[in-house]
């Protein structure tokens, strides 16, 4: 299959890639690699360095599926440049959306978050829920899984709302509750819980790339499906990284209730099958820092790195 990859490069993307060549897949990855470039070259490859927002530019020719991971990631970066995040979120993926259609695509799988809902007080947080985004990230994501509904009847769109995403990446995020928590004992011996009551709803980077990869090839499974199989208060999460290496945990007051929390039977009726834990993740960022492949570096952490190298350059 001929696969479009938007946000080849990023956390997820890096992931990935190599994957779908592994599938036997041909890639076209499209990325405007802010972060670096950290895919390996291989015969199926094709690298399109380029900004999601020149849709025109994109080469859909002969392309089978799109897989849309391309987006400004998590609510501080997306409140950093409101009008750069719904570009890109959301009028991106809506011009996409209608090449994709126009162009005979048959398949679109994107990239949501389970943020979309917003704050529940339901403990089981169903795709039925009403969604109620609070911040221009997850606004962009609701309109743009609204406009891709709108092509259901000329494509398979394939909805993924995944948790937060933890473990080790080319393209690495330390500003992900697990993975920060970890780095943060390992540098500190010391974790700072603000609050620790909050929940959130966790997947390990291996199983959100499966997942893509098991719709890819299921293209009977349409609509929406929640990705996430540990919800975890913050201050668990913290307790599980110090059962793996020793830290103070320092519990201060914090002014964000906000907790998150998804179901995701509909995606396990399906068919998929997660093989990883969020202690997984913590173990392999554990060993990674260890062995020196992994530093704490500003590139790793989305805001600092854009308002460094995007934002006003």
């Amino acid at each position: 299959m001929r696969v479009l990859l938007t946000g080849a490069g990023g956390y997820k993307g890096t992931v990935l890639t190599p994957k779908l060549l592994a599938a036997g897949h041909q890639v076209i990855a499209v990325d405007t690699f802010w972060f670096g470039d950290f895919l390996q070259p291989h015969p199926a490859l094709t690298v399109h360095k380029a900004d999601v927002l020149a849709t025109a530019d994109l080469p859909l020719d002969g392309v089978d599926a799109i897989i849309h991971l391309a987006s400004i990631a998590n609510d501080p970066c997306g409140d950093l440049d409101p009008k750069l995040t719904w570009e890109v979120s959301a009028l991106a993926t809506m011009q996409l959306a209608d090449r994709a259609a126009r162009a005979g695509v048959a398949r679109f799988i994107y990239a949501s978050s389970g943020s979309v809902y917003g704050v529940k007080a339901e403990l089981e947080v169903t795709e039925d829920l009403t969604l109620e985004p609070i911040s221009e990230y997850n606004k962009t994501k609701m309109v743009a899984e609204r406009v891709l509904l709108s092509y259901a009847d000329r494509m398979s769109v394939q909805i993924l709302r995944p948790a937060t995403v933890c473990g080790l990446s080319p393209r690495m995020r330390l500003d992900v509750s697990v993975n920060m928590l970890t780095m943060q004992a390992l540098t500190c011996q010391r974790i700072t819980v603000f609050g620790g009551a909050q929940v959130r709803p966790n997947v390990h980077i291996q199983d959100i790339t499966d997942a893509y990869l098991f719709f890819l090839t299921h293209s009977e499974h349409q609509g929406l499906f929640n990705v996430g199989f540990e919800n975890l208060s913050i201050l668990d999460i913290a307790h599980r990284v110090v059962a793996q290496t020793p830290a103070e945990i320092i519990v201060t007051a914090s002014n964000d209730p906000r907790s998150y929390r998804i179901n995701s039977d509909r995606v396990l009726a399906a068919g998929f099958r997660p093989n990883h834990t969020v202690d997984d993740a913590i173990a392999e960022i554990i060993a990674a820092y260890r062995s020196g492949r992994l530093k704490d570096e500003d590139r790793w952490h989305n805001l600092k790195w854009m308002q460094k190298t995007v934002i006003g350059r």
